[in-house]
């Protein structure tokens, strides 16, 4: 039952065999209900005519019962003694009493003849006393009963309408008459029969049509399992899974997990160039630590102690920018205070001291440029933008403050040569420098760019380069305000 197509077949079997048990029930009671109230009627109309002979004083012996053996009769009086059966009748039960002898009593509507006249002329009130009344038949409802009934020998199960009828004389007798139920039993029978046989066979067919659906459903399924193992044994990310045609939920599945893959390959190349990048740039400054240490432990008065410490700084820039990148890529959140811009623009301008060209301020003290985020994070965007313009800057850099539109704007602007067109984007991957005659201690890691994309896409904003007004570049970074 680990299979899917199996609990799959197995739950469809179960649900069609419940409704289909119910549906059978519910139609072998329906089925019972109607012959039965066809037996109901038939049982009534025999007892209502036998009623109502004895009504109107026929004497029991010429009282008609015809087709006994479909409609036996017994008739009893106010006493419970039987005074009338069906001629062939042997056997009763579910009546008012068992017995089939009719006892020895004075015929219903037996009456004295009439008497002479003197004078021979009719009397035509004596006529009138002397003619017998008229009895009644009840308009009840008869009581039904369920029974069985042995006539000429044979024994089958009855429904028995009882209906009481008065005779002229004033006597109550109960009229059972009954109706076979041989055509309901064997159509129940047949239809139950038929159920019992094709309810397997129809539950075998479920269970068959639904795994094979199932199976093919889910053979695209296990392609994309093949394919995703032999990805995960080869570390080949380049390689997709297949798509079916169809547009059901499994192509969804199928198109989402390229995705991921696209996506996970990317990274994992990411992840490889920058740490070959890293290694790369991280062996310069300590084959050149190294090199200056061991001279001066062969030659002390030729220790290079400036040259040491610039190294040593250099790799912990190095070192803080590689650990901040990490984080970022670890999916580190910013926090959720409020940084107002246009302050902390003037505060990192004012702290710094070592610039060859002073950095011109246009952020107005009164206004407001509050923004959601890490004040040290965006205060290392503002410092890393400053630090890409001094290095390329002929004279003038300049860091202005805005309003734009549901955000703020912070724009850098140089007066240096500019980024060309086509590389843009390029300038924000790790790593990257255009000029590749500049020396590293002079371009940096090519690092600071690519974290100020990061920080800004982490805050929610956006940093892109454009053509200043004065020649060089200008880098704007935009931030949402709080919401």
């Amino acid at each position: 039952m680990r299979s899917v197509r199996a609990r799959a077949a197995l739950g469809a079997t179960l649900v069609v065999a419940v409704a289909l048990i119910g549906a059978g029930l519910a139609v072998l009671l329906v089925l019972r209900a109607n012959l039965i109230d066809q037996a109901d009627l038939q049982a009534e109309v025999a007892a209502r005519e036998v009623a109502g002979a004895l009504a109107t004083g026929t004497p029991y012996e010429d009282v008609e019962l015809d087709d006994e053996e479909d409609h036996p009769v017994q008739v009893t009086d106010e006493e419970g003694r039987v005074v009338l059966v069906s001629k062939d009748l042997r056997a009763v039960t579910g009546t008012g009493a068992t017995g089939v002898t009719p006892v020895p009593s004075a015929s219903a509507g037996a009456t004295s003849a009439p008497d002479d006249d003197d004078d021979g002329d009719d009397d035509d009130q004596d006529d009138d006393r002397s003619r017998p009344g008229r009895g009644e038949v009840s308009s009840d409802d008869p009581d039904f009963s369920d029974g069985t009934a042995t006539v000429d020998r044979t024994t089958a199960d009855y429904r028995f309408a009882a209906v009481e009828a008065t005779t002229p004389d004033g006597v109550t007798l109960t009229v059972y008459a009954g109706a076979p139920l041989a055509a309901e039993q064997e159509a129940v029978n047949t239809v139950r029969g038929a159920m019992l046989t094709g309810l397997p066979v129809l539950l075998v067919v479920v269970a068959g049509v639904t795994w094979l659906v199932t199976r093919r459903a889910l053979r695209p399924v296990e392609g994309i399992r093949q394919e995703m193992a032999a990805i995960t044994a080869s570390e080949d990310l380049a390689r997709r899974v297949p798509e079916p045609d169809s547009r059901d939920e499994i192509a969804a599945l199928a198109r989402t997990t390229n995705e991921t893959l696209t996506v996970l390959e990317a990274s994992v190349e990411r992840q490889r160039r920058f740490v070959a990048d890293a290694s790369h740039e991280l062996r310069s400054p300590i084959a050149s630590l190294r090199t200056q240490l061991e001279v001066a432990e062969a030659h002390p008065e030729l220790l290079d102690l400036p040259g040491a410490v610039a190294d040593t700084v250099r790799l912990q820039v190095l070192a803080a920018d590689l650990l901040l990148l990490a984080r970022l890529d670890a999916g580190e959140k910013p926090g959720g205070g409020t940084v107002e811009l246009g302050a902390l623009v003037r505060e990192e301008v004012s702290q710094r001291t070592g610039d060859r060209i002073a950095v011109a301020v246009e952020a107005p003290e009164s206004g407001a440029f509050e923004v959601n985020g890490s004040r040290g994070q965006l205060s290392r965007v503002i410092g890393n933008l400053l630090d890409n313009a001094q290095r390329h800057a002929e004279g003038s850099v300049a860091v202005s403050v805005a309003a734009d539109g549901r955000g703020v704007r912070v724009e850098v602007r140089d007066d240096g040569a500019g980024v060309p067109e086509e590389e843009r984007e390029r300038i924000f991957e790790r790593f990257v420098r255009l000029d590749d005659a500049r020396s590293r201690d002079d371009g940096g890691a090519g690092l600071g760019l690519a974290i100020a994309r990061d920080v800004a896409a982490r805050h929610g904003g956006t940093l892109t380069v454009h053509r200043a007004d004065e020649g060089g570049a200008a880098f704007r970074l935009w931030l949402p305000r709080p919401a």
